[in-house]
Protein backbone atom coordinates (compact mmCIF):
# COMPACT_ATOMS: atom_id res chain seq x y z
CA UNK A 1 0.00 0.00 0.00
CA UNK A 2 1.29 3.46 -0.16
CA UNK A 3 -0.65 6.99 0.68
CA UNK A 4 -1.13 9.30 -1.74
CA UNK A 5 -2.22 12.92 -0.90
CA UNK A 6 -4.42 15.51 -3.18
CA UNK A 7 -4.20 18.76 -2.53
CA UNK A 8 -7.20 21.16 -3.77
CA UNK A 9 -6.76 24.62 -4.96
CA UNK A 10 -8.41 25.80 -1.33
CA UNK A 11 -5.19 23.99 -0.36
CA UNK A 12 -7.23 21.10 1.72
CA UNK A 13 -6.04 18.10 1.52
CA UNK A 14 -7.24 14.31 0.81
CA UNK A 15 -5.05 11.97 1.92
CA UNK A 16 -5.84 8.00 -0.10
CA UNK A 17 -5.10 4.72 0.45
CA UNK A 18 -3.49 3.52 -3.06
CA UNK A 19 -2.65 -0.37 -3.96
CA UNK A 20 0.32 -0.57 -5.55
CA UNK A 21 0.01 -1.18 -9.51
CA UNK A 22 -3.12 1.37 -9.75
CA UNK A 23 -2.48 4.90 -11.36
CA UNK A 24 -3.02 7.80 -9.55
CA UNK A 25 -6.13 8.35 -11.62
CA UNK A 26 -7.63 5.34 -10.55
CA UNK A 27 -7.05 6.13 -6.92
CA UNK A 28 -8.30 9.35 -7.42
CA UNK A 29 -11.53 7.79 -9.14
CA UNK A 30 -12.19 5.40 -6.26
CA UNK A 31 -11.60 8.15 -2.96
CA UNK A 32 -13.93 10.22 -5.12
CA UNK A 33 -11.49 13.69 -5.33
CA UNK A 34 -12.85 16.06 -6.72
CA UNK A 35 -11.55 17.88 -9.75
CA UNK A 36 -9.71 14.19 -11.60
CA UNK A 37 -12.48 13.78 -13.49
CA UNK A 38 -10.89 11.12 -16.12
CA UNK A 39 -13.28 10.87 -18.98
CA UNK A 40 -11.65 8.75 -20.98
CA UNK A 41 -11.31 6.15 -18.05
CA UNK A 42 -7.32 6.15 -18.27
CA UNK A 43 -6.76 5.73 -21.89
CA UNK A 44 -4.67 8.87 -22.23
CA UNK A 45 -6.89 10.46 -24.43
CA UNK A 46 -8.05 13.34 -22.60
CA UNK A 47 -6.34 15.55 -20.39
CA UNK A 48 -9.22 15.42 -17.42
CA UNK A 49 -7.27 13.60 -14.69
CA UNK A 50 -4.33 16.16 -14.84
CA UNK A 51 -2.11 16.98 -11.83
CA UNK A 52 1.14 18.78 -10.31
CA UNK A 53 3.21 16.79 -8.90
CA UNK A 54 5.12 18.02 -5.95
CA UNK A 55 8.66 18.80 -6.38
CA UNK A 56 10.51 16.52 -4.69
CA UNK A 57 8.44 13.38 -6.24
CA UNK A 58 8.87 14.07 -10.04
CA UNK A 59 11.78 11.69 -10.31
CA UNK A 60 10.27 9.22 -8.95
CA UNK A 61 7.14 9.55 -10.46
CA UNK A 62 8.81 9.51 -13.90
CA UNK A 63 8.69 11.90 -17.00
CA UNK A 64 5.55 12.11 -19.34
CA UNK A 65 5.59 9.99 -22.86
CA UNK A 66 5.20 11.70 -25.74
CA UNK A 67 1.49 10.42 -25.85
CA UNK A 68 1.07 12.05 -22.50
CA UNK A 69 2.64 15.12 -23.36
CA UNK A 70 0.68 15.24 -26.54
CA UNK A 71 -2.36 15.03 -24.33
CA UNK A 72 -1.15 17.79 -21.87
CA UNK A 73 -1.23 20.30 -24.58
CA UNK A 74 -5.41 19.93 -24.11
CA UNK A 75 -4.73 20.72 -20.54
CA UNK A 76 -5.08 24.30 -19.06
CA UNK A 77 -2.56 25.88 -16.69
CA UNK A 78 0.13 22.99 -18.18
CA UNK A 79 3.44 23.55 -15.82
CA UNK A 80 7.07 21.59 -15.47
CA UNK A 81 5.45 19.56 -12.96
CA UNK A 82 2.47 18.72 -14.94
CA UNK A 83 1.49 14.88 -15.30
CA UNK A 84 -1.69 12.99 -16.40
CA UNK A 85 -2.79 10.77 -13.22
CA UNK A 86 -3.58 7.86 -15.65
CA UNK A 87 -0.31 7.62 -16.93
CA UNK A 88 1.61 7.75 -13.15
CA UNK A 89 1.36 3.99 -12.15
CA UNK A 90 1.38 3.63 -7.85
CA UNK A 91 4.85 1.79 -6.47
CA UNK A 92 6.28 1.09 -3.33
CA UNK A 93 8.60 4.09 -4.02
CA UNK A 94 5.50 6.39 -4.22
CA UNK A 95 4.34 6.14 -0.79
CA UNK A 96 3.91 9.86 0.12
CA UNK A 97 3.36 10.83 -3.02
CA UNK A 98 1.97 14.71 -3.11
CA UNK A 99 -0.17 15.81 -6.12
CA UNK A 100 -2.26 19.08 -6.72
CA UNK A 101 -5.65 19.20 -8.46
CA UNK A 102 -5.51 22.31 -11.15
CA UNK A 103 -8.33 24.96 -10.45
CA UNK A 104 -9.21 24.51 -13.67
CA UNK A 105 -10.53 21.67 -13.32
CA UNK A 106 -13.50 22.58 -11.71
Amino acid sequence: MAKITFIQPDGTSQIVEATVGQTVMEVAKLANVPGIEAECGGACACATCHVYVAEGWRDKSGAPSEMEEDMLDFAFDVREESRLGCQIKVTEDLDGLVVQVPAKQF
